[in-house]
């Protein structure tokens, strides 16, 4: 569990380039990169490329191919379905669809991190603070066990982009009020003044546990 912070500049001077660096500086700290991706995509493109150029520089001096001459490789293409078998290349789809489906998602997908933006940052003259969502759990856990009245054990956070699920085990015996832990989450979220600004919703199950 961590948190960044990343100060405006110390004169607090509005240049032309703050406002932007400051963006930009948030979006990278609250948004996964594609480098990797991209890297994996070149390398695949460029393996192809060198392979494909190796064939026919082989083929241009009249040795035999390493693996499949090009002209009998684009023929096989051609002359799909016949003689493959109709498993093989369901597998074949599958795996081309799946990793197609992978590159796909992470160029459309907004790919953020689990974090949040403290409210407040994008002031004038004041920090900008990026916390983990497990940071933002473990305060809300705290509220919330403490509005219950129960262990640490007996209350569980789940912290998303645009809700809080609060899940809460109630002892044996002992009613817990939804209402007062509800207000508690809320009042800890208000502080925070997070963006996005997560919707909390408690639950508290039927079964409880038994008290020391």
């Amino acid at each position: 569990m961590s948190s960044t912070v990343e100060d405006r500049r110390a004169d607090g001077t509005p240049g032309r380039s703050s406002g932007p660096d400051m963006r930009r500086i948030l979006f990278r700290e609250t948004h996964s990169a594609r480098a990797a991706v991209s890297v994996v995509a070149a390398v695949l493109v460029l393996v192809l490329a060198a392979y494909g150029v190796l064939e026919a520089g082989v083929h241009a001096v009249g040795q035999p191919a390493w693996l499949i001459e090009p002209q009998v490789a684009a023929q096989r293409m051609v002359d799909l379905p016949a003689g493959t078998s109709p498993l093989l290349l369901a597998s074949l789809g599958a795996v081309l669809a799946m990793v197609g489906l992978i590159f796909l998602l992470n160029g459309v997908l907004p790919g953020k991190r689990a974090r949040h933006l403290l409210g407040g940052g994008r002031g004038e003259r004041l920090p900008a603070v990026v916390v983990d969502d497990e940071v933002i759990a473990s305060s809300l856990a705290r509220r919330a066990r403490l509005a219950a009245n129960v262990t640490p054990e007996q209350v569980m956070v789940v912290v998303s982009q645009r809700q809080v699920l609060v899940n809460v085990r109630p002892t044996s015996g002992v009613p817990v009020d939804q209402d007062r832990v509800l207000e508690a989450v809320r009042d800890e979220l208000d502080q925070m003044l997070l963006e996005p600004a997560p919707v909390p919703r408690i639950n508290v199950t039927a079964s409880g546990v038994i008290g020391a």
